[in-house]
């Protein structure tokens, strides 16, 4: 596999630092939540993957959405990314909210929402490491 893009970013001092893309773009104050005993005056890992995860989603439901010829463009996805403890450290979990037209049946919107699970990049990376969930709303 050849990579079409590559994103480069550098992050200092772990969560109570910095993170900053390669072309300047991304530049962000990291800061542990208030849940976890942090100030929560920054962003967090778990915020930077949500919003990824959810942007990458939303374009794979865009893609299956054109290959069915059904118009996904008003879809939302949001991504809620936990962080909870497991037996060995720490582990990740997902949901994401998917909301599509209301002209978009139950059935249709369960397949195109399957399928971009199928197809997402982040999707396929977390697959079998993470739990993922889909919730329709």
């Amino acid at each position: 596999m050849t990579a079409l893009y590559t994103a480069v970013a550098t992050a200092t001092h772990g969560r109570e630092g910095r993170a900053v893309s390669s072309d300047g773009k991304l530049d962000v104050q990291l800061a542990l939540p208030a849940a976890l005993g942090g100030n929560g005056e920054g962003t967090n890992p778990e915020q930077l993957f949500a919003a990824g995860y959810a942007a990458c989603f939303a374009s794979a439901l865009g893609l299956v959405g054109r290959q069915a010829g059904v118009d996904t463009s008003e879809a939302a996805v949001t991504g809620e990314v936990g962080i909870a403890k497991d037996e060995t450290s720490f582990a990740l979990e997902v949901v994401l909210r998917v909301e599509l037209p209301d002209s978009i049946d139950r059935a249709t919107a369960e397949k195109l929402v399957e399928q971009a699970h199928q197809v997402c990049p982040y999707s396929k990376a977390t697959r079998g490491n993470i739990p993922v969930q889909l919730v329709i709303e």
